[in-house]
Order: structure tokens, then sequence, then C-alpha cells
């Protein structure tokens, strides 16, 4: 899960892809016909922060018309993260890494996409992190 620790929030409101189920605090991205989708290990160029859970019991969970917020970030905002994949160091600060599969998480043994760049460390499963991937800042490809 992503939490803002710094930095002002923007929430804007995204149309959201039909049945599918979204975490809170999972990063989203844009599927290609204009639906946020939930972020995973290869997604490029996210749109934010989902800030509520999309479950298959809402009432809203199959239709793509709904709407949901979405926490967009700079480059200069602070999340803190759960490390899923692999032990967090001290040593990693300053480097980037990747998502894990549900996007929910980072995993500090992957580094092809880059998504996020640690910045501090809280504990061996907790990482400070800026987002680098952002549909407004760098142009990662989703693979």
């Amino acid at each position: 899960m992503f939490k803002r620790i710094s930095g002002r929030p923007k929430v804007e409101w995204y149309q959201k892809d039909a049945s599918v189920a979204f975490a809170n605090g999972g990063l989203v991205y844009w599927n290609g016909t204009g639906e946020i989708i939930p972020a995973d290990a290869t997604s490029g160029d996210h749109a934010g922060v989902i800030l509520r859970d999309v479950l298959s019991t809402d009432d809203d969970y199959a239709t793509s018309l709904a709407k949901v917020p979405v926490d967009v970030p700079t480059t200069e905002d602070i999340f803190e993260v759960d490390v899923e994949t692999g032990t967090l160091t001290t040593a990693m600060v300053g480097n980037q890494y990747d998502l894990v599969a549900d996007g929910d998480a980072i995993d500090v043994t992957a580094t092809s996409k880059k998504v996020v760049t640690i910045v501090g460390f809280v504990s061996s499963s907790k990482a400070l992190v800026k987002i680098n991937a952002l549909a407004t800042h760098v142009n990662v490809a989703t693979s």
C-alpha cells in the first residue's frame, strides 16, 4: 500500500475499468481506452494512487462509468510503501526499484522498470519512496 507521507494531495476522479478489483493505496494507470486499472510489475506511466477499494460486491464494480478518487502525486511527494519482495537495507536508499505483480508494494530485487526511488529506510519491510514513473513525468513504457 502506498501511503502519502509528504506533499499536498491532489485528488482527481478517474473512470475505472469495469469488473476489475482495486486495492486502496495501490498504484493505477490507464488501460489505453481511457479507464484506469491496477498497476502491476509491467506497468509504466502511472496516474496515481487509488484512494478506495473496489470490490466485486460493490454496486459500481461492473460498470466502467464509475469514477474513483486517485491521489495524483508529483515527483517530489514521498510515500511509505511495503517491501513485499526482497529485504530493504539502508544501502538501497537512492536506488530505483520495481513494483510487485499486484502494484501495491515494491520488489527490491527487480530494477527493470525503476518505478520508485527509495528515499528513506523505515524497516526491512517498509520504505519511503518517490514515484518516478508518472504519466506527468517519466515516460516508462508498459511492457
